[in-house]
């Protein structure tokens, strides 16, 4: 699955900030800036994953629909 979303850094004494414009909570720093695009990765990543487990362990059933959703960003 690839999803994208806009990361924004910004230079500071001990090296960059990050967040991600789209996912609220999505924020890290790094010594530089590839460090800080990984760690934004990784922070993505796992808020994503957490985020399903626990809408998974919370909803579950036949009623249940579950599928795929693509967007466009506008």
């Amino acid at each position: 699955m690839q999803l994208e979303s806009t990361a924004v850094f910004q230079p500071v004494a001990e090296g960059f900030i990050g967040f991600n414009e789209e996912l609220p909570g999505a924020n890290t720093q790094g010594a530089t800036l590839d460090e800080a695009r990984e760690n934004l990765r990784e922070a993505v990543r796992l808020i994503v994953e957490t985020n399903r487990a626990l809408a998974e362990e919370s909803i579950s059933g036949p009623a249940v629909i579950r599928e795929s959703l693509a967007i466009t960003a506008a």
